[in-house]
């Protein structure tokens, strides 16, 4: 597998894996597991989105192009590699879970 691509999962279609740009996947990752808050609820996802657009490298995300795609890409296999989950309210919200 090229180290430029990386498998990610979506929760909603267990078993099935898409390959992504791993630098477009690496930056939002980081960017993610750095605002989501650690305690259930969590922040909503447009909260989420405001405080990661400015933490994301320009070079990859040109004025925050497709970042909302990426949030999701990344929060779907997230929380089907068991790292974020979904708070138990609505509208939905992020949470860290424990390592």
């Amino acid at each position: 597998m090229p180290d430029d691509k990386v498998e990610i999962e979506n929760v909603n279609t267990p078993g099935r894996t898409t390959r992504v740009d791993r630098s477009k996947y690496d930056a939002m990752r980081e960017a993610l597991l750095a605002v989501v808050p650690a305690d259930p609820p969590g922040a909503s996802v447009a909260d989420l989105k405001a405080a990661i657009l400015p933490r994301l490298p320009d070079q990859i995300f040109p004025g925050g192009a497709t970042a909302g795609w990426w949030l999701k890409a990344v929060q779907l296999d997230l929380e089907a590699k068991g790292v974020i989950a979904r708070g138990a309210v609505k509208p939905v919200r992020l949470h860290a879970l424990p390592d």
